[in-house]
């Protein structure tokens, strides 16, 4: 690897990918779930991440990129039903708990992350399956591109999301432009206008938007603006905050809690095809 990409072990042990040309900077953990721990744009740290809960292999991880896969949300009982059989998954799948290959892309312009089934992840999601994702840092943005093969004999069903954590100087002074009047609340479970939402932040909120365009997390204190640019079939946007943590979750994804078994945009990809879904962030 060159010297683009190097194994640190401060303040952690990750590795870390300079851009040649803008200095940017990404820490990747791959054994931890694909993980991006860490975005620098310019001088600023647009993610956040927990380093402390991090250490703490008994917790689960608050912060950085977490990948959703092969649902988003949770279904009911941890049961997904396929095709006659119960099979057990967790809230959000398995690969934000996998360890995942890391490599440099070609160009160098960023890395690619990889996932494949094991005998592991058959046992709860009876697909064989290859996730590339690459994540590409740009001018004042952030490119991630997820290429998924389905290398079974069967049609392979699923959903995708990414959970990214911002750091926001206080999520009371936090707007968000470009949601819909209407969202769902996943704490309550029910259909409920946007704006109560909004109001609720510091509180904390989760709740899923069907938004026409791009959403911006927009930080009044700092005048920071990060900006979700969608592309179909992952332009759904979900809405997290966990108090006291100084973050806004703004997560894209393909389909709703529970799509797998509702129908409602559930993705699909016949034996030896892929699907390409791609999305950014651009930092203002």
């Amino acid at each position: 690897m060159s010297m683009t990409l190097t194994q640190q072990t401060d303040p952690y042990l990750h590795w870390e990918f300079v851009h040649p040309a803008s200095g940017d900077r990404l820490r990747i953990v791959p054994e931890r779930g694909g993980l991006v721990t860490e975005w620098r744009c310019g001088d600023r740290d647009v993610l956040y991440f927990d380093a402390e809960r991090y250490i703490d292999p008994t917790k689960s991880i608050r912060g950085g990129i977490p990948v959703l896969f092969p649902i988003c949300g949770n279904v009911p009982g941890d049961v997904l039903p396929l095709n006659g059989v119960d099979y057990t998954l967790q809230q959000h799948g398995f690969a934000r708990d996998l360890p995942w290959q890391l490599q440099l892309l070609e160009d160098q312009t960023g890395i690619s992350l990889n996932l494949s089934d094991t005998e592991t992840t058959r046992a709860s999601y009876p697909f064989s399956f290859l996730i590339e994702m690459q994540v590409r840092p740009v001018a004042q943005a952030l490119e991630i591109g997820i290429s998924i093969l389905n290398r079974s004999e069967q049609t392979m069903t699923f959903s995708f999301g990414l959970h990214p954590y911002f750091n926001v100087t206080d999520p009371a002074e936090v707007e968000l432009e470009g949601l819909n009047e209407r969202c769902f609340n996943h704490l309550e479970m029910a259909d409920t206008d946007t704006a109560s939402q909004l109001g609720r932040l510091s509180e904390g909120v989760d709740f899923l938007c069907r938004p026409a365009g791009p959403v911006t997390l927009i930080d009044r204190v700092d005048g920071a603006h990060v900006q979700l640019q969608h592309q179909p079939p992952m332009d759904l946007t979900v809405i997290w905050t966990d108090p006291p943590r100084r973050m806004v979750c703004v997560e894209p994804w393909t389909g709703p809690r529970q799509a797998l078994i509702s129908g409602d945009r559930r993705l699909e990809i016949q034996p030896g095809a892929r699907s390409q879904l791609n999305c950014r962030y651009a930092v203002s």
